[in-house]
């Protein structure tokens, strides 16, 4: 009994000094603030922070008071697996030609593999999700291990939350690879903290990808650079910080990656649904044959379908729908417990929105296995389902019901 008080008691006050360590954090922006990027007025720039011009600053409602039913975990909220078992993948070195094959490392880390390039997405292999290995802990080995990673040649970085910048992932990737990485403003500075270069882009900003003489045998026999794309900076709806007081002092981004044959690559990084606009933007700058697109942590309280700053399911879709893509994989999901849902909840409702809709193409992959994405073929006329009409076919299916 007095085993089991003071082991009550050491819990109690470890609480209490994490939420007093993150109150003085709160209070001391002296030490805490930066800014990463000085540049012109904008209509998300307003000389010292960046925002949504869609209105809302993307954060959950009642940020504090779900932060505190999480540390205390007193939400009720579905129990997850301490442990999801993984197999990794050994993706081949290239994969030269139209061909793509993907690999879901988990969360929003994706390896693509075409055009005899290798991308990869907020690549995250650390075990945590937060400043000194605190944060959220995998529930899911990454799906490659990193000493069978392939070399990289482009990394896309949506944004600074430390479940998508790691900087200690990034360092190893830049050290043994030198790929070439690509963010939005303000992002460069956070990683040159760590030794990192990487290109800073703002909204419809962008850089021409290529693999250059003496990085590779391809370019080696060619003797001279040779382009195999570009990549865009387009909005996405969300925010920023690395600590509490730096918010916003960088931008978010989602990214089109244009590639010479097959189609577009679109990867939505972390973002609400904001206007949608973003979507549509993005469709403009041609034929989408893959996108990565979040469909997770969007609950914060018990049957919340979205929050400000992540979709979930339920708008996964519409996203779908505007971008015009021929294929879509379901990510930020299943891999850090950062949110109310159960950890499959996300899947098994975007099933349930694809059948409401009438969709196809749009699912989710195991972590850690390689498929193989068909050539870009222009989808069919997908009609508009208003959101409500689509919110009462799931209430219908039973999908409102998940946990």
């Amino acid at each position: 009994m007095r085993i089991g008080r003071l082991v009550k008691w050491v819990g109690t006050g470890l609480l209490w000094l994490v939420i007093v360590l993150c109150l003085a954090l709160a209070i001391v922006p002296h030490f805490l603030d930066a800014r990463y990027y000085r540049g012109p007025v904008s209509d998300h720039f307003d000389g010292e922070r960046f925002f949504n011009p869609d209105g809302d600053d993307g954060l959950p409602v009642n940020g504090f008071g779900t932060m505190w039913r999480y540390l205390t975990a007193n939400d009720n909220r579905p129990v997850w697996p301490t442990h999801v078992a993984v197999t990794p993948a050994k993706p081949p070195a290239r994969v030269d030609g139209e061909r793509m094959l993907v690999t879901w490392v988990g969360h929003s880390s994706v390896l693509v593999q075409t055009n005899g390039i290798n991308i990869l997405t907020d690549p995250v292999w650390s075990k945590s999700a937060g400043p000194w290995g605190f944060g959220p802990s995998r529930v899911a080995e990454p799906g490659i291990r990193f000493e069978d990673l392939p070399r990289i040649d482009l990394i896309l970085v949506s944004h600074d939350h430390y479940d998508h910048m790691d900087l200690a992932t990034l360092k190893r990737l830049w050290q043994r690879d030198a790929p070439m990485i690509v963010t939005s403003l303000g992002n460069d500075s956070v990683m040159r903290q760590a030794g990192v270069t990487a290109n800073a882009l703002d909204w419809g900003g962008s850089i021409d990808i290529g693999r250059h003489c003496g990085i590779d045998e391809f370019c080696i026999k060619t003797a001279k650079p040779v382009w195999i794309g570009s990549v865009i900076a387009n909005r996405s709806h969300h925010w920023d910080s690395r600590w509490f007081s730096d918010r916003n002092r960088a931008l978010w981004s989602s990214f089109v990656v244009k590639l010479p044959k097959g189609g577009n690559l679109f990867f939505a990084g972390d973002t609400g649904a904001g206007d949608l606009k973003w979507a549509d933007r993005a469709a403009s700058y041609g034929p989408i044959r893959l996108a990565l697109i979040p469909i997770g942590a969007f609950r914060f309280t018990a049957g919340q379908m979205a929050a400000g700053s992540h979709i979930g399911p339920v708008d996964a879709v519409e996203v779908y729908r505007r971008l015009g893509a021929a294929h879509a994989i379901g990510v930020h999901w299943g891999t850090f417990r950062l949110s109310y849902e159960g950890w499959d909840t996300p899947p098994k409702l975007l099933a349930a929105a694809e059948r409401c809709t009438g969709q196809r193409g749009f699912g989710t992959i195991p972590i850690g296995r390689t498929v193989e994405i068909p050539a870009y073929a222009a989808p069919s006329a997908r009609p508009v389902l208003p959101r409500d009409a689509l919110l009462r076919c799931l209430a219908a299916a039973g999908a409102v019901a998940l946990p």
